[in-house]
């Protein structure tokens, strides 16, 4: 994955596999992983991260039924072609995790819902 980053949180109340899959979707969805970008392996990047195989395993699972990414053997885990946005599934659940997520990280800060709220409509003035 050519500078794109994925942490996990292990302190929030977000499973690490979902961490994993929202992130890896909002970069694939937002043009960050290109078509075709080869993704680490699931051991690699369990390595790297420093969780179980099996964790990563299911977002990877979960990434390729949402058609985001394909794995095939001898050609490893590659981003598929984002669809048209005609054919992309409503993007509430996808929004509702990545909220979940940012909830979560910004709780473990002290930051109160005022505080969360400034900051997302201030990154939508960026």
């Amino acid at each position: 994955m050519s500078g794109a980053v994925v942490r996990v949180d292990t302190t929030s109340p977000v499973p690490p596999y979902e961490q994993i899959r929202a992130q890896l979707a909002a970069l694939i969805t937002a043009g960050r992983l290109p078509e075709g970008e080869r993704l680490p392996t699931v051991r690699q990047l369990a390595a790297d991260l420093g969780l179980a195989a099996g964790t990563v395993a299911r977002a990877y699972r979960e990434l390729e039924a949402a058609s985001l990414i394909r794995t095939r053997r001898g050609a490893g885990t590659r981003v598929a072609p984002v669809p048209a946005r005609a054919d992309r599934p409503d993007p509430a659940a996808e929004l509702a995790a990545l909220a979940r997520g940012f909830v979560g990280q910004a709780r473990a800060l002290g930051a109160t819902e005022e505080q969360v709220t400034a900051a997302v409509r201030a990154a939508f003035r960026e």
